[in-house]
């Protein structure tokens, strides 16, 4: 049974649904799921056609299969809000209208029956912002609310194709130019999105929701001082809003000036003192600014305030050195085992969870929640193992010795940049704050200026498309590339002090070291290397705010850590002598000797604050923040070792790789 056929039958059954005829309804969709039984949209029609027969059970069953299928399907929510409604369930019912709503805003029934729900608890202000919501859509074009659905439900080429003809039609929409430029902020066509989101506030200057987010798209573009001007814009129309002053708050944070968002964020804490999303990101400034203590605390208020907040439990796992006491470690327990709690807070639940089973030595536990947040995590996510293998092959194929050789007198001479690349947690932001205690070397963040380079020369096409990306570099010319990398060293000029340095450490850059070599030429390079097992765990156990797909699962990082390291071998073969490697362990042990070795490659003289790099005072944004704030230690060596009973697809993915020392 195809696809075409597949939807046919379930039209059918809708149609069936929709005339009274469930039993005929059930059995069109049966016909589905006995050839192709994880048919997500089939199961739902299964379900309402349960309720509507009012077989509860087969229906409560099917709707766990699905949520166990996608659990951000939205609908599979709304639908048991309904059944948990017939049975006269009502708080059960606002909470799954409530967690529906989370996965899909679109869903102009749950927002009704949410109003109608807090209604009758007395709860009006909700109910008038449920109403609201619900009122919105139900003004929206059809087509448009089609397309938020298909946006929320990961249908996005859908989604795109139906908001475009749109469009056609009504050129200047607002919400379909909103629409689309969602659509091509989750599919990193961000140069487009900025385009229509600018367009919509030239015919809409007044449009809050356009300019949040422009704002959010501005930022992914590193165009932070655009955004932190939009913000104001906000802030200076209202300024005791507490939605602008956080705004305002996030994008001073994104341009370094800590001290302002943090007054910002204290200015929303004195109309919303328990709000946990405030509280939360308050400890996340302190923490970047090396206040840990600080922020533990706004981190335990947030969960004072919100016994589920996910995020600030996540947030202290995240602060590594963080030991979890009993109580803190039970409300976790519970929390995660509450039925009712987003997708998101669960795969942060577990992550915690992960983490605190961990200095428990209880590896076991540790390792079960660990996975389950990373399946959870997975359902989320879009990355292709075989893609990312086509893409390794293209570099290789694409960028050869004889490129380079042609290009050599080309691209930009500055020899400011210091990339450091290689995999998540394999000691990269140690390299970083090593180098960054250093009076001639700005550190920076994990810039995405060189990916996003990557997008906008892919522009959608197939990795093997002869004018996308990587096959351009052949066509790319002296000036453009010039370009490129004036362009480069203009944008990443914010985030940098008065240093002759500065570091780039993007871990993913390593994927397009043959780009940079060619738009930057004096620009150094290094990839920093950790033991294969402990590199691919560390990455397991990590929630990543976002990005790094493919660690969610041992085999993926597995096959992503030898496609690593067969294209770094490609790399140094076709670049010899342009790349220096530096292996975590042997940093561990001999310090000294691998900072003078790091900075002879630098052209840098020696400076003694390098090894005493965990008293330097600067923000630090990674995971690793924390850590590196320690003297060098042997704490990161072999912690894969304890959980070595359940590693074994780990271990048979990376095959030989895994005995690398």
């Amino acid at each position: 049974m195809d696809d075409k056929e597949i939807a046919a039958l379930i039209r059918s059954a809708q149609r069936q649904l929709y005339a009274g005829d469930a039993q005929g309804a059930l059995t069109s969709v049966e016909s589905i799921l006995s050839a192709q039984p994880n048919t997500a949209e089939a199961l739902y029609v299964k379900a309402v056609c349960h309720r509507y027969l009012k077989d509860f059970d087969q229906a409560l069953a099917t709707l766990s299969l699905l949520k166990n299928l996608e659990p951000e399907f939205g609908r599979a929510y709304q639908e048991e809000g309904h059944l948990r409604l017939a049975q006269a369930r009502k708080p059960e019912a606002l909470a799954l209208f409530q967690l529906a709503c989370t996965a899909n805003p679109a869903l102009d029934a749950s927002w009704r029956a949410q109003a109608g729900l807090l209604t009758a608890a007395g709860r009006k202000a909700e109910a008038a912002q449920a109403k609201a919501q619900a009122d919105r859509l139900a003004a929206l074009p059809r087509e448009l609310l089609a397309v938020s659905n298909f946006i929320h439900e990961g249908k996005l080429l859908r989604a795109e194709n139906l908001c475009r003809k749109f469009l056609q039609a009504n050129p200047h929409h607002i919400e379909a130019m909103r629409l689309l430029a969602d659509i091509g902020a989750r599919l990193s066509s961000l140069e487009e999105a900025d385009f229509l989101l600018e367009s919509a506030l030239e015919f809409e200057p007044e449009n809050v929701q356009v300019r949040l987010d422009h704002i959010a798209v501005l930022r992914k573009r590193q165009k932070h001082d655009h955004a932190l001007a939009q913000a104001k814009y906000l802030l200076d129309a209202d300024p005791s809003n507490p939605v602008f002053q956080s705004h305002y708050a996030v994008e001073c944070l994104q341009a370094n000036d800590l001290q302002t968002a943090l007054l910002m964020f204290d200015k929303v804490l004195e109309t919303l003192p328990k709000d946990a999303a405030t509280l939360t990101s308050k400890g996340h400034v302190l923490k970047t600014i090396g206040a840990q203590q600080d922020a533990i605390e706004n981190y335990r208020a947030a969960i004072s305030a919100n016994p589920v907040h996910g995020d600030a439990y996540h947030a202290l796992a995240n602060l590594k050195t963080y030991v979890f006491p009993a109580n803190e470690h039970e409300a976790m327990l519970n929390a995660e085992q509450q039925p009712y709690v987003s997708l998101a807070t669960r795969v942060q639940l577990c992550f915690a969870l992960g983490k605190s089973f961990d200095d428990q030595d209880d590896y076991e536990s540790a390792f079960e929640f660990y996975n389950r947040g990373s399946e959870l995590k997975r359902h989320q996510s879009r990355y292709d193992a075989d893609q990312m293998d086509e893409e390794f092959a293209a570099q290789k194929f694409v960028c050869t010795a004889p490129l380079f050789e042609r290009a050599v007198d080309h691209g930009c001479p500055a020899s400011d940049p210091i990339f450091i690349v290689g995999l998540p947690r394999a000691g990269s932001t140690l390299l970083e704050q090593i180098l960054a205690s250093h009076s001639q070397v700005d550190g920076t963040h994990e810039l995405p200026n060189i990916i996003a380079l990557s997008h906008r020369l892919r522009a959608h096409k197939k990795v093997d498309a002869i004018d996308g990306y990587p096959n351009c570099l052949n066509s790319l010319n002296a000036a453009k590339l010039k370009e490129f990398g004036e362009k480069y060293i203009e944008d990443t000029r914010m985030h940098r002090g008065e240093a002759a340095y500065f570091i780039d450490k993007m871990p993913n850059n390593f994927r397009h070291i043959g780009l940079i070599h060619m738009m930057l030429p004096n620009a150094k390079i290094i990839d920093a290397r950790r033991n294969p097992m402990d590199c691919c765990f560390s990455g397991f156990k990590q929630l990543f705010a976002e990005g790094q797909e493919f660690t969610y699962g041992l085999p993926q990082i597995g096959r992503y850590y030898r496609g690593y390291t067969d294209l770094m071998d490609h790399w140094h073969h076709v670049l010899p002598g342009r790349i220096l490697s530096v292996r975590y362990e042997d940093v561990v042990s001999d310090l000294e000797g691998q900072v003078r070795r790091i900075l002879e490659y630098c052209d840098l003289p020696f400076e003694e604050a390098c090894l005493s790099f965990h008293q330097t005072q600067r923000a630090v944004r990674t995971a690793s923040s924390e850590q590196v704030r320690e003297k060098i230690n042997t704490k990161g060596l072999e912690q894969w070792r304890p959980y070595e009973p359940w590693l074994d697809p780990l271990k048979e993915v990376l095959g030989s790789v895994a005995e690398l020392k």
